[in-house]
């Protein structure tokens, strides 16, 4: 697995090294930050950070404030830590873009799992092949088989269906899917997916009923 680095960031030295000690277990490079200035000023200086862990009680700059930041430049993957159970705080969360939230205490397990499965969705930790419903998908032949057999896909069609499958199940906006497979500096018609979509559909034959509208929002694939 290439080593992909992973910001934490609590002011607890504590919580910071029991989180390092199993993301590094599993092969991920961590930085650390005791605060929300520094962690702003990590962030900024190491373009390639895969995923962020922030806590949201802290000196300095808070974990919104520090959100807030990152979300003006960056979509980088944000898990959110914190002691309160608040609904509220939970909600503003998801409105500035968080993708995962956790109460402490946790397991660090759990929370091992979430920054991989995360991963997993936003295609940085990418599995080779990929198998369900009867399509078969590899990445790095670049190939597709429809019950063994092969079709022929578009560079662009072949990323839509890599983005679906690695997102089985989770509804995804037209945005979201602009973002991710016309990558963030892509500022056209969201019609143009609508269009992908359809030719995608056709290719995959029946199939391609995996591929669900979700009316007024975008796609999700489910088989």
């Amino acid at each position: 697995m290439e080593q992909l680095k992973i910001l934490v960031v609590d002011d607890e030295q504590r919580m910071r090294k029991l989180v390092k000690d199993f993301l590094s277990k599993q092969g991920f490079i961590v930085l650390e930050a005791g605060d929300g200035e520094q962690a702003v000023d990590i962030f900024f200086e190491n373009n390639d950070i895969a995923l962020v862990i922030l806590d949201i009680m802290m000196p300095k700059m808070d974990g919104w404030e520090v959100c807030r930041e990152i979300r003006q430049f960056s979509q980088v993957p944000i898990i959110m830590l914190t002691a309160k159970g608040d609904e509220k705080d939970e909600l503003l969360g998801f409105e500035l873009g968080v993708d995962e939230y956790i109460t402490k205490p946790f397991s660090p397990k759990i929370l091992v799992a979430r920054v991989e499965a995360i991963l997993r969705r936003t295609n940085a930790l990418e599995e080779e092949s990929v198998e369900m419903g009867g399509i078969y998908l590899d990445q790095s032949a670049h190939e597709v088989k429809l019950d063994g057999k092969p079709v022929e896909l578009s560079f662009k069609e072949f990323e839509l269906l890599t983005y679906f499958m690695n997102n089985q199940g989770v509804a995804l906006s037209r945005e979201r899917i602009l973002n991710n497979v016309w990558n963030y500096d892509y500022f056209g018609d969201a019609r143009t997916i609508d269009t992908h979509v359809k030719k995608l559909r056709s290719k995959l034959g029946e199939k391609g009923e995996y591929i669900k509208t979700i009316w007024g929002m975008g796609y999700k694939f489910e088989v």
